[in-house]
């Protein structure tokens, strides 16, 4: 170690006082094989190519320090493999290294070199390669997309394995356009993923998209926007940059500078710039030259590091810089190696051994494979010595060795001896071929790509240029140190790049125009919820669900019906009681008093009759509280109105007498009397029930109510109710007792009409009149009240009938009979004999109903 600082003192010394060196001479090395590299090693810009119209010589002067590290890379790595006894025990690998000068134009030269045959500068002309040898084994490079793309097609056709250690177009992964194409860097699909998941990360999702226009920048823009799609980002503007553009102020930059303008006057803080480094930097000259203002800039790969984009004056007044750069592994010799071979080349007795070794049979040919190479110093090269594309061209090197180890069968004690390997026979090595480099696994896929971490890396401003600080990492799910994160916005806000607000809880977004994320937030009203954060539409309840406004989620309906303990039930359950009370005091009263005149002029027995039917009536509303049943929902209607019936019937032949007393001569009214008040008065009655049963019967068979749960009708809850299926056959059932009341109403009105003889007919009148009002009324209230409350409707109705007809023909009976329990006699009560007759002066007076007039109440 001291000898070699000895020698790196000595080298700076040397450099220092403009020694030159012979650091091109060593781009060539003699092997048992040879792998031809493609470098980088001259810069684009002083190459000439504009006016170009003779395919002569053409020579790259700007020297690229970043192409010479790639190159000693791969020297460091044939040196390691040579010296080692791993991978190529008893073989020893070589290297021809030569300048791409960054144009697909000058690359192709030594390409064609690379085909010439072994032993020869000539590329000969063959019906069939597979026994051909060309001069290298494989070769290493080149470095970008689009000169990949050239020579791919090249090395293609002779099946030559080219492994590129910078060239990521996801074009290159076509195994029939390029199958013999390999690379030691992740495509740019795997790049584009990490940018959209950082996108969506942080929250933007309202950026514009840039790309130079190249096959590296237009494939890359494309792919970037069908899977920004795809996660719901939006571009807001999207253009490409002249990738040939003659720094800031060339004239076809002129396209690019409206759609900067667009991004600096629109809501967008955020732009993607996928492009080559002369794009990137002539696209930074121009936006710092016009005072655009700062934005977040998502790096490539290809100008993240790029030298020249560093070194911008003012590049700081740009914004906020991130982008994402292969993890790789790390090599900590690598400086020591580069200040090695510089010292090496600074020595004149190295340089004089060289002169001893075989010439460069293209010299004469390329010329000089690198003039600028001889005039570098430690300096030139200290900036980039831990570039990440160090390692991919390093592993490169590795691949093919592997490749190599796996086809001729080597191991530990050496390779056997056999013909030797030609390009194509590595091929079938190569795919899907696992190998280690410094201990990282690395591994070709069927399309020759490998996967590799990445690291993302923002620009934290040093003077004079940035420095790159990791904070994050994608290795297929990304990973952010945002407490590591410096921003260009005062007090170091996380910008924001988004065309519409949030939207609320409970609030999807109607988009607006062309682009989704451009929306208005709308509430999701009842029976709605939002399922997601990117809904677009609020999504319906299950008809067993339901939600308030603005909810996220839908709740189970509970089941509803008119249960007992509510305060409508327990108020007509009081009233049920207090008419059932009454109706069975009334019983009682007639019952204990059933001999007497009054009870007798009653109807006696059919009084009776008549008060048990209302009591049958009274018990009939305890079926509709409660849960609905199927046995409940078809008895409801026959067990109330049957025993109405049976009342009204009773009330029907009391009618019929009052009206044969008051119309009628008395000899037919005594007669008929006789009929009303005999055995045969019990025919109607049943008659009467009977056909109210089958009027009943007719609608349970042709539209039987039945047990239904409506979702719908109210808003939290499940309501369990008996459906009627028929209006119409719902208002026949109740026609039947309408015909009877309407009956018993007609004949004490026409009473009522004569004058004087209408006071007995006064109890029915008002008895059928309750009736009516009752009914009259139910009948729509029940057809137009919500179904809910429908039960608690009939439940009232039912009682307040049963009451009216209790209150005015029954009650005041009952209150006669307390008052004069005995001495109501058929002369006061009727007004006239037992049997009806006329008085001693034989005229036959009004009939009398003691119940409604004072007077008969006297003796």
């Amino acid at each position: 170690m001291a000898g070699l600082a000895l020698l790196g003192l000595w080298a700076l010394l040397g450099l220092g006082a403009g020694a030159p060196l012979c650091l091109s001479r060593q781009l060539r090395t003699r092997g048992d094989y040879v792998l031809g590299g493609l470098f980088p090693l001259g810069a684009a810009e002083d190459a000439g190519l504009g006016p170009r119209t003779q395919p002569n010589t053409t020579e790259c002067t700007r020297f690229s320090s970043l192409g010479l590290l790639w190159a000693l890379a791969m020297m460091m790595a044939v040196e390691e493999i040579n010296r080692g006894s791993a991978l190529l025990p008893g073989l020893r690998l070589g290297h021809d290294i030569f300048d791409s000068c960054s144009e697909p134009v000058v690359a192709m030269k030594p390409s064609l070199g690379f085909m010439a045959e072994a032993g020869g500068r000539d590329v000969a002309a063959y019906c069939d390669y597979s026994r051909y040898r060309p001069r290298v084994l494989a070769v290493i490079g080149p470095h970008s997309t689009e000169l990949a793309l050239v020579t791919g097609k090249l090395f293609g056709f002779f099946l030559m394995p080219q492994v590129s250690y910078g060239a990521s177009a996801g074009r290159l992964s076509d195994r029939e356009a390029f199958p013999s194409f390999f690379r030691t860097v992740p495509s740019d699909r795997a790049q584009v993923a990490a940018v959209v998941e950082l996108l969506h990360a942080l929250q933007w999702n309202w950026v514009a998209a840039v790309g130079s226009d190249d096959e590296y920048g237009r494939q890359g823009l494309s792919l970037f926007s069908s899977l920004a799609s795809a996660r719901g980002l939006c571009i807001a503007h999207e253009g490409l940059l002249p990738a040939a553009a003659g720094g800031a102020h060339g004239p076809q930059l002129g396209a690019a500078q409206g759609l900067l303008r667009q991004v600096n006057q629109s809501r967008v803080q955020v732009v993607v710039l996928f492009s080559s480094a002369r794009a990137a930097r002539a696209l930074f000259s121009f936006s710092i030259r016009s005072g655009l203002a700062p934005k977040v800039w998502v790096a490539s790969e290809a100008w993240l590091t790029s030298a020249p984009v560093l070194s911008l004056p003012g590049l700081a007044r740009v914004g906020t810089v991130l982008g994402f750069l292969q993890r790789g592994a790390p090599m900590p010799d690598f400086p020591a190696y580069v200040h090695a071979r510089l010292a090496r080349a600074a020595d004149p007795a190295f340089c004089a051994s060289l002169d001893t070794g075989q010439p460069d049979p293209e010299g004469h040919v390329a010329g000089p494979r690198c003039p600028q190479c001889d005039r570098v110093s430690p300096e030139d090269v200290s900036t980039g010595l831990l570039h990440h594309q160090a390692f991919s061209a390093y592993a490169a090197v590795y691949s093919v060795a592997q490749a190599l180890h796996n086809t001729l069968l080597c191991n530990a004690s050496g390779c056997p001896p056999r013909a030797p390997v030609r390009p194509w026979q590595l091929l079938e090595n190569m795919y899907n071929m696992s190998f280690r480099v410094r201990g990282l696994p690395l591994r070709f896929d069927a399309s020759g790509n490998v996967d590799m971490a990445y690291d993302l890396k923002l620009w934290v401003w040093r003077d004079p240029e940035p420095e790159l600080r990791t904070v994050g990492s994608f290795d297929g799910r990304l990973q952010l140190q945002l407490s590591q994160m410096r921003w260009h916005t005062p007090g170091n806000v996380r910008p924001v790049s988004q065309c519409s607000r949030k939207c609320q809880e409970g609030q999807v977004r109607r988009v607006k125009g062309f682009h989704s994320c451009c929306y208005d937030c709308v509430d999701c009203k009842a029976g709605s919820y939002r399922r997601s954060p990117d809904d677009l539409f609020c999504t319906p309840c299950g008809q067993d669900q339901w939600s308030p406004d603005r909810s996220l989620r839908c709740f189970a309906r509970r089941p509803r019906w008119l249960a007992w303990g509510e305060p409508a039930v327990l108020v007509l359950l009081a009233l049920l009681a207090l008419t059932l009370g009454l109706v069975l005091a009334a019983l009682v009263l007639f019952v204990r008093h059933r001999d007497s005149p009054l009870v007798q002029a009653s109807g006696g027995p059919r009084a009776c009759f008549g008060l048990v039917c209302l009591g049958l009536a009274c018990l009939s509303v305890l079926l509709l509280p409660g849960r609905p049943r199927p046995a409940g929902c078809l008895a409801q209607q026959p067990l109330l109105h049957l025993p109405l019936t049976g009342c009204l019937s009773t009330l029907l032949l009391r009618a019929a007498e009052v009206f044969v007393e008051a119309e009628l001569p008395p000899g037919w009214a005594h007669r008929l009397r006789g009929h009303l008040r005999g055995r045969r008065a019990w025919l109607v009655v049943l008659l009467a029930v009977l056909a109210e049963a089958a009027l009943c019967t007719w609608y349970l068979v042709a539209f039987p109510p039945e047990v239904v749960t409506d979702w719908q009708v109210l808003p939290t809850e499940a309501l369990a109710h008996c459906r009627v299926r028929s209006w119409v056959g719902f208002a026949l059932v109740h026609a039947g007792n309408a015909v009877l009341a309407s009956l018993c109403f007609l004949g004490t009105f026409l009473v009522h009409r004569q004058p004087g003889r209408g006071e007995g007919a006064r109890s029915l009148t008002f008895a059928m009149l309750a009736y009516f009002i009752t009914w009259v009324s139910f009948m729509p209230v029940f057809a137009n009240v919500h179904v809910a409350y429908q039960p608690a409707v009939q439940m009232g109705a039912s009682l307040l009938c049963v009451l009216g007809i209790l209150a005015t023909f029954h009650l005041p009976r009952c209150y006669l009979l307390l008052r004069q329990p005995a001495g109501t006699s058929p002369a006061s009560s009727l007004g006239g004999g037992p049997d009806g007759a006329s008085g001693p002066g034989g005229s036959r007076g009004g009939a009398h109903d003691p119940a409604t007039s004072p007077q008969g109440a006297q003796t």
